[in-house]
């Protein structure tokens, strides 16, 4: 039997679901454990009766997006083309979670933008804007809207995108796909229909095409989000406003932590790099380095400028 090529629209393991190219949706395992097939994967399959099929080949990945803790690596999505980190006016969020992914996004080659939801909470807004003060000027787009509203600012970034939705539970991540997708919750019950485990489609990413050229990956919400496996110069170079700085500092080794004569401590002394932003790395390097678990808080809001409308951070 010749194999057929698909899309993977979910990963639960060795369990997953598969679009194939003709619009067939079956249900897939792997045939080995040495496969590992994930969200946005292109594979090879044989049908194999009663809506199953087996996988055999995961195609070459033209990107991988991945967090990683000290025990295991969980790839969120394959061929991916874009970042959206998803913050909002409330309840807080993270700004450390949202260090963290930009330092993936940009450790895996992948562009990325912030998107701000929940701007019709006016009241919250400005310390909202405030608390992303220290990421202005590093050439993220923000895109503030309100996906009760009217999702149509972050819409047209999503545009001829495969894009991966990364952030924290009760960002609003569900009321912005269903206002993408108007038949996800079909297409949620159509997972649960075929795993015979609805309880598991929380836990794992889904495609959803939103037209002929773009797609939505979504991910379930996360509190914790690892960069395990990375050292501390590769941290810094997730950080672009380190760029300047980096290779000029007293010591060659530098981890820019408490040594003498560091240019990132330098630069925030004569007010050139934003002291959160020196903060974010020196807590993530330190926990990495004491081999903690990777718990992201919500941050207590700062003071700042706020700038309206829509640009870039």
């Amino acid at each position: 039997m010749s194999n057929v090529h698909g899309d993977v629209i979910a990963g639960f393991g060795r369990d997953t679901l598969v679009r194939s190219d003709t619009g067939e949706t079956l249900r897939a395992h792997t045939r080995s454990r040495r496969i590992q097939a994930v969200c946005g994967d292109r594979v090879a399959f044989e049908p194999s009766g009663a809506g199953r099929a087996i996988i055999v080949e995961v195609e070459p990945r033209s990107t991988t997006f991945a967090r990683a803790s000290a025990r295991r690596t969980k790839v969120l999505a394959a061929n991916v083309s874009q970042v959206a980190v998803l913050v909002a006016c409330e309840p807080s969020f993270s700004d450390e979670l949202l260090a963290r992914v930009l330092v993936a996004a940009e450790h895996a080659g992948l562009p990325a933008l912030i998107a701000l939801n929940k701007i019709d909470l006016v009241a919250r807004r400005a310390e909202a804007l405030a608390q992303l003060a220290p990421f202005r000027g590093l050439g993220y787009p923000l895109i503030e809207f309100s996906a009760r509203i009217d999702p149509a600012p972050l819409r047209v970034y999503l545009q001829r995108q495969r894009t991966v939705i990364v952030g924290q539970s009760g960002m609003g991540k569900s009321t912005l796909v269903k206002a993408l997708v108007p038949d996800a919750q079909v297409r949620i019950r159509e997972i649960s229909t075929f795993l015979d485990a609805g309880r598991q489609t929380t836990t794992a990413a889904r495609l959803y095409p939103l037209d002929a050229a773009s797609a939505l990956v979504d991910t379930p919400g996360v509190s914790e989000f690892g960069l395990a496996g990375l050292t501390s110069a590769q941290i810094a170079a997730g950080f672009r406003d380190f760029a300047p700085y980096l290779g000029h500092c007293r010591f060659a080794d530098c981890r820019h932590l408490a040594e003498p004569a560091c240019a990132l401590a330098t630069a925030v002394e004569a007010g050139q790099l934003h002291a959160r932003r020196l903060a974010l790395y020196r807590r993530i390097v330190m926990e990495g380095k004491e081999g903690k678990a990777v718990k992201a808080t919500s941050s207590a809001r700062r003071g700042g400028g706020a700038r309206r409308g829509r640009g870039t951070v």
